[in-house]
C-alpha cells in the first residue's frame, strides 16, 4: 500500500511501519464502515497488507482520501498500482469510482488476500476450486514418487498427506462448505488414490474398490471438519475483533429469497 521511505532489510523497518500506520489508520476510526454485532469495522490489516471497507462509494472515498493525507503527513505515499477496488454484492458488475489524488484506481471482481482468494460474489467456490487445481498441480509435479509402486502404499499416503493435502487446506478453517463443494473435495481426495495406484480413468474400478486397495477411507473432510472446529474454539475462547466478525450479526434488512448458507451452518449440517 505504501510506495515511498518505508526501508527494507532493517530490524526496525516492521516497527516503525506499523508505528507510522497505526497512527494514520486511528485517524479512520471515526468514520463510517460496516457495523457488526454493534461494532463499526472500516478496515482490516495485517503487516503491510490493508482492507478498507465501506458500505458505499462515498463512505469509501472519504476513507481512502483520509489515508492518503495522512500518508502525505508521515512522508508516504499510496502506492496506486498496488490499490484496487472491488464490490462485493449480490448483483454483478457494480462500478465504483475511487480515486486517489485524480488517479482512478483500477476495479477487480476479485483479489489475493494473505494468499486466498477474494471474490465480488463473496463466495468462495473459486477459491476452493483453486486450491484443488492447484493440489493436482503438485501431485503431478511428485508422480514419479507418489505412484512408484516399489514405495509402499502407506509411504506415498503420509507423502501424499504432507505435501499435498495441506495445499487444498490452506484457509479451510473460514471456509463455507456447501453440499456442491463436499463431491468437489470428495471427489479430488479420490482423484489423488486412483492417481497413486495408476488406475486408468477406462477402468470400471468403483470407488469403494479403491480404498480397498490403498487400505484407507475418506478422510480428508473429516480432517477439514477437525480444522473448523478448532479454529472456532479458539475464536469463541477469545474476546475480540475476530469472535465479534466470526459470531456477530451486521445491521440492515435482509435479502429476498434463499439466504445464503454460513460458515457456522455448514460445520453444523
Amino acid at each position: 500500500m505504501m510506495k515511498r521511505r518505508v526501508r527494507q532489510g532493517c530490524v526496525l523497518s516492521p516497527d516503525l511501519f506499523n508505528l507510522y500506520s497505526e497512527t494514520i489508520l486511528r485517524n479512520l476510526d471515526e468514520y463510517p464502515g460496516i457495523r457488526i454485532g454493534g461494532r463499526m469495522i472500516n478496515n482490516l490489516r495485517y503487516a503491510d497488507d490493508t482492507v478498507l471497507i465501506a458500505e458505499n462509494k462515498e463512505d469509501l472515498q472519504k476513507l481512502i482520501d483520509i489515508a492518503a493525507t495522512e500518508s502525505k503527513r508521515m512522508g508516504l505515499e499510496l502506492n496506486n498500482n498496488k490499490t484496487e477496488v472491488m464490490v462485493i454484492s449480490r448483483r454483478p458488475n457494480l462500478n465504483a469510482d475511487i480515486f486517489v489524488d485524480g488517479t482512478k484506481l483500477k476495479q477487480r471482481d476479485s483479489f489475493k488476500y494473505l494468499g486466498t482468494i477474494i471474490t465480488q460474489s463473496g463466495k468462495n467456490h473459486t477459491e476452493i476450486k483453486a486450491r484443488i487445481a492447484q493440489a493436482k498441480t503438485n501431485f503431478q509435479k511428485m508422480k514419479p514418487l507418489l505412484t512408484n509402486n516399489k514405495i509402499t502404499i502407506t509411504t506415498r499416503k503420509r507423502a501424499l498427506q504432507c505435501y499435498i493435502e495441506p495445499i487444498l487446506m490452506y484457509g479451510c478453517e473460514a471456509w463455507t462448505i456447501t453440499k456442491e463443494i463436499q463431491r468437489k473435495i470428495e471427489a479430488a481426495e479420490m482423484w489423488f488414490f486412483r492417481r497413486m495406484l495408476r488406475v486408468p480413468w477406462t477402468a470400471r474400478k468403483t470407488n469403494e474398490e479403491v480404498l480397498k486397495e490403498t487400505k484407507t477411507t475418506r478422510s480428508l473432510m473429516n480432517r477439514i471438519r477437525r480444522r473448523q472446529t478448532k479454529f472456532v474454539g479458539h475464536i469463541m475462547r477469545r474476546e475480540g475483533l475476530e469472535n465479534l466478525i466470526t459470531t456477530g450479526r451486521m445491521e440492515g434488512k435482509k435479502s429476498r429469497g434463499r439466504q445464503r448458507e454460513k460458515m457456522l451452518d455448514g460445520m453444523t449440517s
